[in-house]
């Protein structure tokens, strides 16, 4: 797809669409860091989960849009944080159900791969663009590379599913109608998420099976980039309406005197 090619307006709808989710996801993880209300640690959480997202997703609109073909000083600029998205998304589960619950150093090893995907990014970005080419979608590649979307995919089912088991552990502990409210939340944010990742993760595997046995990149087929990019939105732009909620609409449910 690149910039001096006729497109359809399909082309510049989904363009439209992604770009909403970063406009949507952005702002709302950044008011997370100013909210005064909830659990302070776990509003951290979720706004980095935000950004995290966020910058993922305006990194799969400059892919999209051939922006690295054009300018490949910027090819594998460090906005993807794939690897980043479960330990953020579980700790905010946690902490909101526990909010007595201190951080240990050995909490640490949740974030050795985001971390490690994050310096490897910016080493492979500090290369030449030669070399960056050389690179391109080898399997053990941390960017596009078939262990690093097997960790993705794995990592968030994982974490989803211990957040899941916090969240049944949590039964048992009597609540106030507040913290009853903010579980029903985090069912409903859990459920989603499940439900959208599902389906994300079909693309990922199609896109992965395809690639390493078929030698067939799909990313280069428009209707499965766009789908797949879609599938990826989605999950942008659920996260976004649930940080809206938590932001405005929950005033409203846990009483107007408390501030945001």
């Amino acid at each position: 797809m690149l910039w001096n090619e006729p497109h359809s307006w399909l082309y510049y709808l989904l363009l439209l669409a992604l770009g909403g989710g970063v406009l949507a996801s952005l702002p709302i993880g950044t008011l997370f860091f100013f909210k005064r209300s909830g659990v302070k640690r776990a509003n951290i959480f979720l706004g980095l989960l935000l950004l995290a997202i966020g910058f993922t997703l305006l990194h799969n609109i400059l892919y999209i849009t051939s922006f690295y073909e054009h300018y490949p000083q910027f090819k594998f600029f460090p906005i993807y944080f794939t690897l980043a998205f479960p330990s953020l998304l579980f700790f905010y589960v946690k902490l909101n159900l526990f909010p007595a619950y201190r951080m240990r150093f050995t909490d640490l090893k949740h974030f050795i791969l985001p971390l490690f995907q994050w310096l490897f990014f910016w080493w492979i970005f500090l290369q030449p663009t030669d070399e960056k080419y050389r690179l391109d979608r080898m399997f053990y590649n941390p960017f596009y590379g078939g262990l690093e979307q097997a960790l993705y995919l794995f990592a968030f089912f994982a974490y989803l599913y211990f957040a899941y088991r916090y969240l049944l552990a949590s039964r048992h502990t009597p609540a106030s109608f507040e913290q009853q409210r903010q579980r029903w939340y985090l069912r409903k944010l859990i459920k989603g998420l499940f439900v959208l990742f599902g389906i994300h993760a079909v693309f990922v595997l199609t896109d992965f099976f395809c690639y390493e046995f078929l030698y067939l990149n799909l990313r280069s087929v428009k209707v499965y980039a766009g789908l797949g990019a879609l599938s990826f939105a989605a999950l942008v732009y659920f996260l976004a309406a649930y940080g809206f909620q938590v932001l405005f609409w929950g005033r409203k449910l846990f009483g107007a005197h408390r501030r945001w």
